[in-house]
C-alpha cells in the first residue's frame, strides 16, 4: 500500500519552539523558565461574576454571533475611543481567540498564495509562522542597533506583490517601543503604496519610564488602510481564556466573517463573558502589577549588567521581554539556550525563532512569575553566561 505524500506547505513553517523549550524544562527538575511570555496575575474578580450570569441563560450554551457579542464589542468600541483615539462603529470589530487568531485571519482576508508581507526582524515567531502557512512569504527588514525599524527600509521593501506592514509595539520580542513619528511614517507610507499597515497592540499596557503607546488607527484618515489587532491575554491575565479583538477598515468585514466563520463558527461564549467582566474593570486593574514589573525590569537590567561585554542589551521600553546579544559566543544560540536548562536550569528562548541571525541571542521573559523567582532566575542566567560565553 503506498503511504500519501506527506509534503505540505507546513514544511515551510518552523516548529513552535515554546513546547521544544517546554519539553526541555520538563526533563531538568529545578528550571525556573523565562521563557514563555505570559503574566503571573489571574484575571481581576469581576470575571467570576460575569461567568455566573453566562450560566443563567441556556441560550448562552448555543453558538454566538460570528463577530462577537453585541455587549462585547460595545465594550471594546467605547474602550478604543477612550484609549486609543479610534472612532469606529461595532461592524468593525471582531473578537477573535486570541490576536494571534485575529492575525491568521488578517492574513487569510488580503493576501493570496505568492503575497508578500513586510515584517521587521526580530519579529513575533508566530506572524512568521502564519504568513508562511498561508504560502505568502515574509519579507524581513532588520531593525536598528534600538530595535527600531526604519521607514524608508520598510518602504524600500515593498513590491507590486506586498500586501502589508507589520508592527508590534510594545515589541516582542525585544521590548522595544515604537515612537508616535515613527508609525506615522509607517502608516503613511501603507496609505501610499495601497497596502495595509496591521498594528499589533497587545502589549500597549506594559510600557515604562517616559515611554508612551501610540495607536496608528487613531491617525486621521487611516480608517481605510490600518488593521489593529489587540489581545487581554497580557493586561487581564487572560491567557488561557483565548480572547482578543480587532479593528479593520470596513471593506474586510466580509471576508472575515468567512475566514472567522469557517474557522471557529464564534469566540467562545463563556470567554467573550469573561471578558466582558474584565473590561468591564478596565486598565486600573492592570496598573499595579504594570508598575511593579518596571521594578522587576530595572532589577533584571542591573543583573545582567554583571556580565560585563560578554553580551549586549538594548535597555527595552516596553512589554516584560529582554534581548540578550551575545555576540563572541562560541555556541549557536539553541545550544546555548540548551545547556543554560541543562546546567544552570534557566530557560529562555533562542533568538532564531524571532528571525535573529546576526548574532547568537536569546529572548528572556521576566512577566510570569514572581518578582523574588525572576531575580533568582536572572542569577543564574547571568551565571550561566559568563560559564558559556
Amino acid at each position: 500500500m503506498m503511504r500519501p505524500d506527506t509534503t505540505s506547505r507546513m514544511d515551510r513553517v518552523q516548529t513552535p519552539i515554546i513546547p521544544a523549550i517546554g519539553a526541555l524544562i520538563d526533563a531538568t527538575p529545578g528550571t525556573i523558565s523565562l521563557g514563555q511570555g505570559v503574566v503571573h496575575f489571574a484575571p481581576p474578580p469581576g470575571v467570576a461574576r460575569a461567568i455566573e450570569a453566562f450560566w443563567r441563560d441556556p441560550t448562552n450554551h448555543q453558538y454566538g454571533p460570528i463577530e462577537g457579542s453585541e455587549a462585547l464589542r460595545a465594550c471594546i468600541r467605547a474602550k478604543l475611543t477612550e484609549e486609543n483615539g479610534q472612532q469606529v462603529t461595532e461592524s468593525q470589530i471582531i473578537v477573535t481567540a486570541g490576536s494571534n487568531m485575529a492575525f491568521l485571519n488578517t492574513v487569510l482576508a488580503i493576501t493570496g498564495p505568492g503575497d508578500e508581507i513586510v515584517v521587521p526582524a526580530p519579529y513575533y515567531f508566530n506572524q512568521e509562522m502564519a504568513i508562511r502557512s498561508v504560502d505568502c512569504t515574509p519579507v524581513i527588514v532588520p531593525v536598528g542597533e534600538d530595535h527600531s525599524p526604519d521607514a524608508s527600509s520598510i518602504a524600500d521593501a515593498i513590491t507590486s506583490r506586498t500586501r502589508a506592514v507589520v508592527t508590534v509595539s510594545p515589541n516582542n520580542p525585544t521590548g522595544a517601543v515604537y515612537s508616535e513619528a515613527l508609525l506615522r511614517d509607517i502608516n503613511r507610507i501603507c496609505a501610499d503604496r495601497g497596502i495595509y499597515h496591521i498594528s499589533d497592540e497587545a502589549y500597549e499596557y506594559f510600557v515604562y519610564g517616559s515611554a508612551r503607546h501610540f495607536s496608528p488607527g487613531s491617525i486621521e484618515g487611516s480608517g481605510g488602510h490600518t488593521i489593529s489587532l489587540y489581545s487581554l491575554s497580557k493586561a487581564y491575565g487572560f491567557a488561557s481564556w483565548r480572547i482578543g479583538y480587532m479593528v479593520f477598515p470596513q471593506h474586510l468585514l466580509g471576508a472575515l466573517k468567512k475566514v472567522q466563520d469557517t474557522n471557529v463558527i464564534c469566540p467562545a461564549v463563556i470567554s467573550q463573558f469573561a471578558a466582558l467582566g474584565a473590561m468591564q474593570t478596565g486598565r486600573i486593574y492592570c496598573e499595579p502589577f504594570v508598575s511593579e514589573l518596571e521594578t522587576v525590569r530595572r532589577s533584571v537590567l542591573e543583573v545582567l549588567e554583571t556580565v560585563g561585554d560578554r553580551v549586549r542589551v538594548v535597555r527595552p521600553r516596553g512589554a516584560f521581554y529582554v534581548l540578550v546579544q551575545a555576540p563572541d559566543c562560541r555556541l549557536d544560540d539553541l545550544t546555548l539556550a540548551r545547556r543554560l536548562i541543562q546546567e544552570y536550569q534557566v530557560a529562555t528562548v533562542p533568538g532564531r525563532a524571532f528571525g535573529s541571525t546576526d548574532s547568537c541571542c536569546l529572548r528572556v521573559s521576566y512577566g510570569a512569575l514572581q518578582a523574588e523567582t525572576v531575580i533568582e532566575g536572572i542569577g543564574r542566567l547571568a551565571e550561566g553566561l559568563t560559564g558559556l560565553t
